[in-house]
């Protein structure tokens, strides 16, 4: 069975592989939930690179009709020659359900690429997908790191669709006459992301997805060059003294003094995870000269800030 999408829409896609580096010997696993985004990326990938595919589908056994779903996309890969694999996790999802179902999401893709030989784990994360991420954590005050949203690429997870808008997607699912697979949730305004979708689509914005996604790409960048400019102000300027991390912070830009301030946190407290605000009151603290805790470090503020593991606290 070959549904091949339009030739216009492949080289836009090929493009897209060849800017995350993707090779001719790499072996490419598809997340597919059996919606139209995903199903969608099944059909370029599978037109692009077929013998080296592999489609998997998580159920996150949230939902009665998730194992119908997860056998639906099983039926349609083996139309398509694809292998497919279901997944399912290992300890049932609990406590934010959003959240948890996320990490297991991604810690069996790892698992299944690693089974599969995949080099990247490819999802369907579209143009429109980045525009409400952007809109969602603007409204929550995000720095450079937050508001570049949804990356092309993160570790071995690519996002090749990112220039594709929703109704692309689902255009080329209703050209080759598949029926995509409907997720109730994604109709549930409790979810952020589902109101902001609703939002966007009931008003007279001037928001375009094309342009959030220049946006994106450019704070993108700009956060990956703060990311090397704090590696290599952290090699000058952070050393280790008879068990204590010290660290000039003199004379550099607010932000950069901020992420030396995580970088100093993380390496004595590899689990801290302090927030924004706790951050901007423990900045305020070192530079008057004070000594605060956050999680377990102790943090001495002056010329020089030291860092060293809190000692117990009495019980």
């Amino acid at each position: 069975m070959q549904i091949a999408p339009g030739p216009v829409a492949l080289d836009r896609f090929r493009a897209a592989l060849q800017k995350l580096h993707v090779t001719n010997s790499d072996r490419l696993l598809c997340a597919i939930s059996g919606g139209p985004d995903s199903m969608a990326l099944l059909l370029l990938a599978q037109q692009t690179m077929p013998d080296r595919l592999v489609a998997a589908t998580v159920d996150h056994q949230l939902r009665r009709e998730s194992s119908d779903e997860a056998k639906y996309v099983d039926l349609f890969c083996q139309n398509l020659g694809i292998p497919h694999v279901t997944l399912t996790p290992d300890e049932a999802i609990s406590g934010n359900i959003q959240s948890s179902a996320r990490t297991a999401r991604y810690a069996l893709l790892e698992r299944a690429a690693d089974a599969h030989n995949c080099t990247y784990i490819a999802t369907a994360h579209h143009a429109d997908d980045q525009l409400e991420t952007i809109l969602m954590r603007l409204a929550r005050g995000s720095g450079v790191d937050g508001l570049s949203s949804i990356r092309a690429q993160n570790g071995r997870v690519i996002r090749p669709l990112l220039q594709f808008r929703k109704a692309e997607l689902v255009s080329l699912c209703a050209d080759a006459g598949i029926v995509p697979v409907n997720d109730p949730s994604n109709k549930n305004a409790d979810f952020a992301r589902v109101a902001m979708r609703n939002w966007l689509e009931s008003t007279n914005h001037p928001f375009r997805a094309d342009r959030a996604a220049r946006t994106t790409e450019a704070l993108a960048a700009a956060s990956e060059a703060l990311v090397w400019m704090t590696d290599w102000l952290a090699s000058q300027r952070i050393r280790l003294e008879n068990g204590i991390l010290i660290c000039d912070a003199t004379e550099i830009p607010g932000e950069l003094k901020r992420r030396l301030l995580m970088r100093c946190l993380s390496t004595v407290d590899p689990d801290i995870t302090p927030r924004g605000d706790a951050i901007d009151r423990l900045l305020d603290d070192l530079e008057n000269g004070r000594m605060a805790t956050i999680g377990d470090v102790k943090c001495v503020g002056g010329a020089q800030w030291r860092f060293s593991p809190a000692p117990p606290r009495r019980s």
